[in-house]
């Protein structure tokens, strides 16, 4: 774990077992709670051919977002079928690419949650329908204080807790809270246009509860330090504010953070190491400075600190 201090520019090489030394007593920690769901099937068409889906979200009742790979192979009309008795059409194209798959029979997440794979990132290589692993990739994931499905990407900075970290932190007086976001193709959507604030940032569903606004509202009210843990928890807290008050509820956010942005809610974060020409990597930078961040990243690759989902991670304080 590298720690960077915003204020003197100073990097600290540590391990992510140090952390509750990083915190202090009157801090509020915000973790996001979404669990991942096994988004990742292959779909098999009447001629025998097998195609990829990602499930993104459920537009309408039966009704989902899809990708699938090679898309070329699933066109208006195609049937395909996941499980005996299960099959699915796609019943629109949309300017994107994305597939809308219709289905008539059975709990579409139930379906998943009985045949669907992890939805890793295409760098984490598998083997095509291999059950080998598919249980440990479940497992491993997935945050250790996931509760509510939703999210086709795990909140990456939460993967390095473990319940006994998580204890300690809360032993040294810290108050730990949660929120919800539902990570979507918003998260990891690169950005492809030559000037950022041309980038328009895709819908994400986010659950405020109750408490957490009590807590994160009051908090700034008082002056203590909120630490969020990943950038879903930035964006949902960030989105959330409005009058001098987190709002609870549920809402949906196409918050883009880039350099220049004036952070409402956050004072501290927790983060991975991100992908050139990220939104999560112009967050941070927008956080820490987008020169400090640069240092940060090149002491990094010195260090042969690990990058991107299962990498090393950064505390920004």
């Amino acid at each position: 774990m590298m720690v960077l201090r915003r204020h003197s520019a100073e990097i600290v090489h540590a391990h992510f077992s140090d952390i509750p030394e990083f915190f202090e007593k009157e801090d509020i920690m915000v973790l996001n709670s979404s669990k991942v769901i096994p988004a990742k099937i292959w779909g098999f068409k009447n001629d025998g051919h097998s195609i990829e889906f990602l499930f993104l979200q459920e537009k309408e009742k039966g009704i989902w977002e899809v990708i699938c790979r090679p898309a070329r192979r699933a066109r208006l009309g195609n049937m395909f079928r996941f499980s005996e008795g299960f099959e699915g059409q796609i019943i629109k194209i949309d300017s994107e690419g994305r597939r809308w798959l219709q289905f008539h029979s059975e709990d579409v997440i139930k379906l998943l949650k009985r045949k669907g794979f992890a939805p890793l990132p295409p760098y984490i290589k598998r083997k095509k329908m291999d059950e080998t692993l598919r249980h440990l990739d479940l497992e491993r994931y997935q945050t250790v204080y996931a509760q509510r499905d939703g999210s086709i990407a795990a909140p990456t900075a939460g993967l390095h807790f473990t319940p006994q970290i998580l204890n300690k932190i809360k032993e040294t007086g810290v108050t730990v809270c949660e929120l919800s976001l539902d990570v979507g193709l918003a998260t990891f959507q690169p950005v492809r246009v030559e000037k950022i604030e041309d980038h328009r940032m895709l819908g994400e569903t986010y659950i405020i509860p109750p408490q957490t606004a009590q807590i994160t509202t009051q908090a700034k009210q008082k002056g203590q330090p909120i630490l969020a843990v990943g950038t879903t928890s930035v964006r949902a807290l960030e989105s959330a504010m409005k009058g001098g008050e987190v709002q609870p509820g549920q809402f949906s956010t196409a918050l883009f953070i880039s350099p220049g942005y004036k952070f409402k809610v956050v004072d501290k974060l927790l983060t991975n190491f991100h992908l050139p020409r990220s939104t999560l990597l112009m967050l941070v930078s927008a956080f820490a400075g987008l020169d400090l961040i640069k240092k940060a990243y090149q002491d990094a690759i010195r260090h042969r600190y690990r990058f991107y989902s299962y990498g090393d991670c950064m505390l920004i304080i």
